[in-house]
């Protein structure tokens, strides 16, 4: 097959530093063009990562490049206008999480996308650590056997720390002031103290909520929320009990967050790196205790040498040639929404 043409939307920090520098290293994948609306930062970063073209406007850039995906690094609260307009292109998209600032906006981006005959995958990056990818097949495969049990408890532990990990070092800057750009509307459903404090959930924790439901194989709903907001509580469809604990302390130079899967006879535990640090995949430990009278063991694979971002864009760019289903589809992004509201309507204070 040929390479997988690919255009950039939005070369901002993310854009650069979570995204284009892994894309530009897949053998499989051609970047060809980008849009940026600040013409000096996009001519530095095309210079610097060898793409032939480039935009001011994206909708110019799809009508002169044939492409096989789009990769839009933008701010969240402009998805649905966003994504709205890319889906009439009918081809694959890619963003950052969550799917949109509210969950009208994603119903939007939903309808739009099946107008448009295109899919969208969310960047849940941390589904793509190799950490993650290796505990979900073992979650899945011991549900299957039943060798440990029935799966019982998910625990969620995400403290606040030091995301950035030195991802940011080699971004290029200009001294462009930003362009007035187009923002979707509020949730028409909340007052602005709630929707406040719904974008800033999202904004932070969503990574958790989408997290819980791969781990569990299933959908859930928070059952509690603690005065405190430190903590969530939550319920499977089948009855598993969970919970996210949301920085019960912070870090200033570590990123901390874990998550332990338990069964009856064991369990798995992945400890996961900052979101940009490179080369960095997270760990797995498994423990076992088969009860009839053989030592309890506990064992840790040796994951290859590759961080969650870079593995995405492999992942992306399979999916978009058919190798493999895209990880997290818009679709069940949306339900993430609807957790995060769930939280809110339990959560004290929140007026919704």
């Amino acid at each position: 097959m040929t390479r997988t043409r690919i255009g950039f939307i939005g070369v901002g920090g993310m854009g650069q530093c979570a995204h284009l520098k892994n894309y530009v290293t897949v053998p499989d994948c051609e970047v060809v063009a980008l849009a940026e609306i600040r013409d000096g930062l996009g001519q530095a970063v095309a210079a610097k990562y060898g793409i032939p073209k480039v935009y001011t406007d994206y909708a110019e850039m799809l009508q002169h490049e044939q492409l096989d995906g789009i990769v839009a690094s933008q701010p969240f609260t402009r998805h649905g206008t966003l994504i709205s307009d890319l889906a009439q292109y009918g081809i694959p998209i890619f963003t950052e999480k969550p799917l949109a600032g509210a969950i009208e906006q994603g119903e939007r981006i939903l309808r739009a996308l099946a107008q448009g005959g295109s899919w969208h995958m969310v960047g849940y990056h941390k589904r793509s650590d190799p950490a993650a990818m290796y505990a979900k097949k073992e979650v899945e495969r011991l549900q299957q056997t039943g060798e440990l049990g029935a799966l019982r408890y998910v625990r969620i532990l995400m403290p606040a720390g030091d995301w950035i990990a030195n991802g940011f070092t080699d971004l290029v800057r200009t001294e462009e002031g930003l362009p007035p750009v187009a923002w979707d509307p509020a949730a028409s459903d909340m007052d602005a103290q709630a929707y406040e404090k719904y974008i800033a959930f999202v904004n932070y924790y969503i990574h958790q909520v989408n997290f819980m439901r791969y781990m569990l194989g299933e959908p859930y709903r928070v059952t509690y929320v603690h005065p405190s907001d430190v903590l969530l509580a939550v319920t499977s469809d089948s009855g598993v009990a969970g919970v996210i604990e949301m920085s019960p302390y912070t870090t200033s130079v570590d990123w901390q967050e874990q998550i332990f899967v338990c069964f009856e006879q064991g369990w798995l535990k992945i400890d996961l790196p900052a979101p940009l640090a490179s080369n960095r995949p997270g760990t797995v430990e498994i423990m076992r205790d088969p009860r009839d009278g053989s030592a309890p063991v506990t064992c840790s694979p040796t994951l290859p040498l590759v961080h969650a971002m870079r593995q995405q864009a492999f992942n992306f760019v399979a999916a978009v040639r058919g190798e493999m289903p895209p990880l997290c589809q818009a679709a069940e992004a949306l339900e993430d929404l609807k957790v995060a509201k769930q939280y809110l309507e339990l959560s004290q204070g929140a007026r919704v």
